[in-house]
């Protein structure tokens, strides 16, 4: 027992070893160490393996792991260069030739048949197609590489939507889904559809650089766009992704009222139209694709036969109602210039059927572009190609000119000669060069004959003497002109450059530039949402951040002081204002008194309402500089505490407030108490204590450390000889006198009492003011 345990155990230890050499065998990857793409061409292989072997010489390089670095770099090299190792390497993940590895994989074949003895596992147990050998070959006929998809299924987004698929080894879900993929590419390949296949463990690069970050994912391109399929994958969600990825305007649904419309359409869109007879309610993929492909030279509709109505049209061009029916309709809408009918119409069958109808039988140059597609350049002596044009004025209606001409292009049998038209009036410089007199054509139609000697606008011509009216002898010189070209080419003997043609059907400026701008908003928001948002996450995390440090910064500064925001007028616009007589205050009062303009010193009254926030709770470090005033006085020394303050009103610790004197003495005689010498100490026996001015006081506050700094303010010259005796305000006996006189004196003696308020603010500043400490604040009643 003991023994087959054992046996068992170095059985295990055997198929890991074998596990890790596999792993590490598949790691191994010749493009990747020599540093090339899987397209690279032997001249390019051969530089980088000498770059990479000079580079890693154990005799030049003296690091532990060169001599590894080499055997990698020679090994790649062998497989790399020789062209059968190399595609059995594409093919299969390995180069599988020498003998050396023959015997390596019977062993591992033997010891794996032995160890399976053993376990009696399940047949269909090691089935999955996990390694590149067993890939399925439906996978290797569209695998994509990163050139081969830059310059070729790229561009050829333009005419049919490319539906990819990007898978790795290893990978369960890319098995899962492998039945659905199957069925859903050999239907819509045969629609019309362009399938790849991306290997994200060779091609890292492109599945980068299509936006998918894991395996198995599905992603459509249309018009060089990348949209990601997001949905269950089964068949018919597939097929809606597809039908979803082209444009909505494709195809136009006709009916019995407006068919007449949209056959009629060709002279301003200078496009053939087509029309779709079926019995199916929606418009088959089959022709929205066949819609996108040519949507750039014709116009494409569908009619259901089913609808009311529909038996007319029906009934008009002869269509048999159960047989899908293509009809082409050039300059005649009454009767269809070709048709083709048939059950499972094949998409080649329509391509071919569309291509011979691509142009008008007498289109108009609307294009440079048109212009080469219509009349080519001269090849050689055999390839001679022949444009008949018609100079002909811009008419709502088929002019005769324009009717004659179109009947004698319908009765043309010549491969070689292609009618157009040319509106002389949208392009006047290419018809001012084949006219050889523009008075005689002046206001008529002309035909000439050219050809092109080559790209930049040489080209050959004849124009017909006579105005073109259509006639039949008019047809007869035309038709006499070409039959002689044929024999005798020297017919076109003028010669001149023509110019470049404007684009008729380019959409204006304006038009252009939204359609840019949709199409990049577009983009962007599915390359950030869906398709590279994790490119984008370091991108969206820098935006937030920025946003939010501007966010933060605009919250402090709306929260932090409004004096360190205000700008105001300075002191000497002030002071001008006030010699010219001008009282109105500049602060901030009560709403009950004018409000004041703003930008100067902002003074609040000292009230039971706003005593705590204002003193009481006052922050550690503020200070509350409080004006004491009465009402007689408030108006002058308001303005005058505003000037003598406002050059401290930039620190953000100093607040300014005003107390009235008539509600709240009893309040300042009690903090007069704690100051020296403030104020002599009222009793019982002093009848007139309640009588003493102290307006002009000034109180700086510091509720949290309760103490105060007092300003007793000095008399000016004026008040103290205007007074006389009666400068002592503690005498009853001329107290009714001093009223009187005092009265009398007007606003600048009061103004005189803050004459030095600025100078005792800056020792305030300086901290060199004397202190008068507080128990505890008294409430204000």
């Amino acid at each position: 027992m003991e023994v087959k345990k054992l046996s068992i155990s170095w059985q295990f230890l055997i198929v890991l070893v074998l596990i890790l050499q596999i792993l590490s065998a598949l790691d191994f990857d010749p493009y990747r160490v020599l540093g090339v793409s899987r397209t690279a061409s032997q001249a390019d292989i051969k530089k980088a393996y000498k770059k990479l072997a000079r580079e890693w010489h154990p005799d030049k390089n003296k690091d532990p792991g060169a001599e590894d670095k080499f055997i990698q770099i020679s090994k790649a090299y062998e497989i790399l260069s020789n062209e059968e190792k190399r595609s059995h390497y594409d093919h299969y993940g390995d180069a599988g030739e020498s003998q050396g590895y023959q015997k390596q994989q019977q062993q591992r074949e033997y010891r794996f048949r032995h160890f399976h003895e053993n376990f009696y596992f399940d047949e269909s147990f090691f089935q999955f197609p996990f390694n590149s050998e067993r890939r399925d070959s439906i996978d290797e006929k569209y695998l994509l590489h990163f050139s081969h998809y830059v310059n070729e299924v790229v561009p050829d987004s333009f005419k049919k939507p490319y539906l990819i698929k990007i898978t790795s080894d290893w990978c369960f879900s890319c098995i899962h889904i492998e039945p659905v993929w199957k069925e859903v590419v050999q239907e819509l390949e045969g629609l019309g559809v362009g399938i790849g296949v991306v290997h994200a463990g060779y091609e890292r690069r492109l599945a980068h650089h299509l936006g998918a970050h894991s395996t198995p994912s599905i992603l459509g391109i249309i018009n060089g766009k990348i949209s990601f399929f997001h949905n269950a994958v089964v068949g018919e969600n597939l097929r809606q992704f597809v039908e979803s990825l082209l444009p909505g305007n494709l195809v136009e649904k006709v009916t019995s009222k407006n068919y007449v419309r949209f056959l009629s359409g060709w002279q301003q869109e200078n496009k053939p139209r087509v029309l779709l007879f079926d019995q199916m309610p929606t418009i088959p993929l089959l022709y929205k694709l066949t819609a996108f492909a040519h949507k750039d030279y014709l116009s494409f509709g569908y009619v259901y036969v089913g609808l009311r109505g529909a038996e007319e049209m029906t009934r008009q061009y002869s269509v048999n109602v159960y047989t899908p029916t293509i009809l082409i309709f050039k300059e005649h809408i009454h009767k269809p210039a070709d048709v083709i009918q048939a059950r499972g119409m094949k998409r080649q069958v329509i391509d071919d059927f569309i291509t011979q109808n691509k142009y008008l039988l007498a289109a108009r140059l609307t294009s440079q572009k048109l212009f080469h597609e219509l009349c080519p350049v001269k090849r050689s002596h055999r390839q001679r190609k022949y444009c008949v044009v018609l100079l002909t004025v811009e008419t709502t209606k088929l002019s005769k000119p324009f009717e004659a001409f179109l009947s004698f292009a319908l009765a043309n049998t010549q491969d070689t000669v292609r009618f157009v038209h040319v509106y002389s009036n949208r392009q006047q410089e290419f018809a001012s060069t084949l006219l050889p007199d523009s008075d005689t054509f002046q206001g008529k139609s002309a035909v000439s004959i050219l050809e092109r000697r080559n790209t930049a606008g040489r080209v050959v011509y004849k124009t017909l003497e006579d105005p073109w009216t259509g006639s039949e002898s008019d047809k007869f010189i035309l038709l006499g002109y070409l039959d002689q070209l044929r024999k005798d080419p020297a017919l076109l003997s003028s010669e001149a450059v023509l110019p470049d043609l404007t684009d008729e059907l380019a959409p204006i400026f304006l038009l252009r530039w939204l359609y840019s701008a949709s199409d990049y908003i577009s983009d962007s928001w599915d390359s950030v949402f869906h398709n590279n948002w994790r490119e984008m996450m370091p991108l969206l995390s820098l935006v937030f951040s920025a946003l939010f440090i501007l966010f933060g910064t605009v919250i402090v500064q709306a929260f932090s002081d409004s004096n360190e925001e205000r700008e105001s007028s300075p002191p000497d616009k002030e002071e001008a204002r006030e010699k010219t007589g001008k009282t109105e205050p500049s602060f901030t009062k009560e709403p009950s008194s004018k409000i004041p303009k703003k930008g100067f010193v902002e003074v609040t009254e000292l009230t039971d309402l706003t005593y705590t926030s204002n003193l009481v709770r006052l922050r550690p470090g503020h200070m509350n500089v409080v004006l004491i005033l009465s009402n007689s006085t408030k108006t002058s020394l308001l303005q005058k505490f505003a000037l003598e303050v406002y050059s401290f009103t930039g620190s953000s610790c100093l607040h300014f407030s005003f107390l009235s004197l008539d509600k709240h003495r009893e309040w300042l005689e009690y903090l007069l108490e704690f100051a020296q010498d403030a104020a002599p100490i009222p009793n019982q026996y002093d009848k007139h204590f309640m009588e003493r001015d102290y307006t002009g006081y000034v109180l700086a506050l510091n509720g949290h450390k309760k103490y105060f700094c007092l300003f007793k303010p000095q008399k000016a010259v004026e008040e103290e000889e205007a007074m006389g005796p009666c400068s002592d305000f503690d005498s009853s006996l001329h107290l009714g006198e001093c009223r009187g006189k005092s009265s009398g004196l007007g606003p600048r003696p009061i103004k005189g009492k803050l004459s030095k308020l600025s100078l005792w603010m800056e020792r305030l500043l300086e901290g060199s003011l004397q202190r008068f400490y507080i128990p505890s604040w008294p409430d204000l009643d």
